[in-house]
C-alpha cells in the first residue's frame, strides 16, 4: 500500500469514528460533522440537509470568524486555512482547496505536516476552458489579431499589415510540458488543428491517441528544440520551480511561442524577456507571472510580442458549474466517510 492509500484509509476511519463518537446533539446515532464553507448559496446549504445531513455547514464571513469556529470543525475551505486555525482546529481532517493549484497552502507547514488530513482540490474542472482561453491567446498573436482590432476601432480597411508575418498553426509541432487534465486538453485542442503533439508527464505510459510522441523530463529538451509551440501546464512545486530559464529557453526552437498557464515561477521572467527581446522567441501567452499580480510598471507591459491575462483563463460557466458539482459531491462524501475525489499527494504537491 502506497502512501496516498494509506491516507485515503486512515481519513475514512478518522470520519467513522468522528460519526460514531458520542454526541449529545446525534441525531440517528451519528454525530454532526462541520464544515466551514468559502462561498455556498442558501439552496446549496438546504439541498446538503438532504444529501449529507450529518454535515453541519457554516459559511463564516471572515478568516476571524472562521479562527473563532475552527475548534468545532472537521472540514475547511483552504480558503479560512492560516497557521492559527490549525493550530486551533484540533478535530480537522480535511481540508478543500477552491483551486487546483495547491501551492500557496502547502506552503502552510502545519497543514502540510498534518498526519491523516486530508486536503483535495479542483483539479481537471478548470481543463477544457483554460486550454480555450490560451488558444485564444496563442491565435491573437500567431495571427495579429490585435493590429486587425485596432484598425476595426478606426474602421480602417488596411490589408498591409503590421509587419507581422502570420502563421498557420496546421503542421506545426506542440509541446505539452505536464500531460495531466489541462495539458490532455491542450493536447486535444492542438490535434485539432493539425499540429504534431508530442507531450512530457511525471512517468512513462501509453500515450493518448491524441498525443503522437509521449517522454518524460529527459526528453524535455529534446521536445523543446523542435517544438513551435510549448504550453507549460504544470503545478508548482520544488521540482518545477525555475523550470524554465536561460537554458530551456536557447534549447526552444528560434520563432517559437510559450503558454504558460501553471504557475509563474515556474518561468524565470529576466530570462523569458531576454529570450522575447532578442527574438529567438516569437511570442509568449501568460495567464500568469512572476511577480503576480504584475505590476504596472513591468517590462512584460511593454513587449510586443507577449500577450498577458490577469489569471482568468478559467472563467466560464462551464468551469462555474463543474467546481460547484465536484464541491458539493465531495461535502456529500465526507458526510459518509467516503473517498473524497481530487486527494492531493501532498509531499508531490499536486
Amino acid at each position: 500500500m502506497n502512501r496516498q492509500s494509506i491516507v485515503i484509509v486512515l481519513f475514512g476511519a478518522l470520519v467513522a469514528g468522528l460519526c460514531s463518537a458520542p454526541d449529545a446533539g446525534a441525531q440517528d446515532g451519528q454525530k454532526t460533522l462541520v464544515y466551514l464553507a468559502g462561498s455556498l448559496t442558501d439552496d446549496d446549504i438546504a439541498g446538503l440537509a438532504e444529501s449529507a445531513p450529518n454535515v453541519r455547514v457554516l459559511v463564516p464571513g471572515s478568516r476571524e470568524d472562521a479562527l473563532e469556529m475552527a475548534p468545532r470543525a472537521h472540514g475547511v475551505d483552504a480558503r479560512f486555512v492560516t497557521p492559527e486555525f490549525m493550530d486551533a482546529a484540533e478535530q480537522l481532517v480535511w481540508v478543500q482547496s477552491p483551486s487546483a493549484g495547491v501551492d500557496r497552502y502547502l506552503a502552510i507547514d502545519e497543514l502540510r505536516e498534518a498526519e491523516g488530513l486530508v486536503l483535495t482540490n479542483m483539479r481537471g474542472v478548470h481543463a477544457p476552458t483554460i486550454a480555450e482561453h490560451s488558444f485564444g491567446m496563442l491565435l491573437t498573436l500567431t495571427r495579429d489579431l490585435r493590429h486587425y482590432a485596432a484598425l476595426q476601432e478606426q474602421r480602417d480597411w488596411d490589408r498591409s499589415g503590421s509587419g507581422v508575418e502570420p502563421i498557420a498553426l496546421n503542421g506545426r509541432t506542440l509541446c505539452v510540458v505536464g500531460l495531466g487534465n489541462i495539458g490532455r486538453e491542450f493536447a486535444k485542442i492542438g490535434k485539432g488543428f493539425g499540429m504534431r503533439v508530442v507531450a512530457t508527464r511525471r512517468s512513462r505510459a501509453e500515450p493518448p491517441e491524441y498525443v503522437d510522441e509521449q517522454g518524460t523530463a529527459d526528453d524535455l529538451d529534446r521536445f523543446l528544440a523542435e517544438s513551435d509551440v510549448v504550453a507549460i501546464c504544470l503545478p508548482l512545486t520544488d521540482e518545477t520551480r525555475g523550470l524554465f530559464g536561460e537554458d530551456e529557453f536557447a534549447t526552444m526552437k528560434p520563432g517559437s511561442y510559450i503558454i504558460n498557464i501553471g504557475r509563474g515561477p515556474i518561468v524565470d521572467t529576466d530570462a523569458l524577456i531576454a529570450a522575447l527581446r532578442s527574438g529567438h522567441l516569437a511570442g509568449a501567452c501568460l495567464d500568469v507571472t512572476d511577480p503576480e499580480p504584475l505590476p504596472s510598471d513591468h517590462e512584460l507591459w511593454t513587449l510586443p510580442n507577449v500577450f498577458i491575462t490577469p489569471h482568468v483563463s478559467s472563467s466560464s460557466q462551464l468551469t462555474r458549474d463543474a467546481w460547484k458539482q465536484t464541491y458539493l459531491e465531495n461535502i456529500r462524501r465526507f458526510s459518509r466517510g467516503e473517498e473524497l475525489l481530487n486527494i492531493v499527494d501532498k509531499s508531490a504537491g499536486y
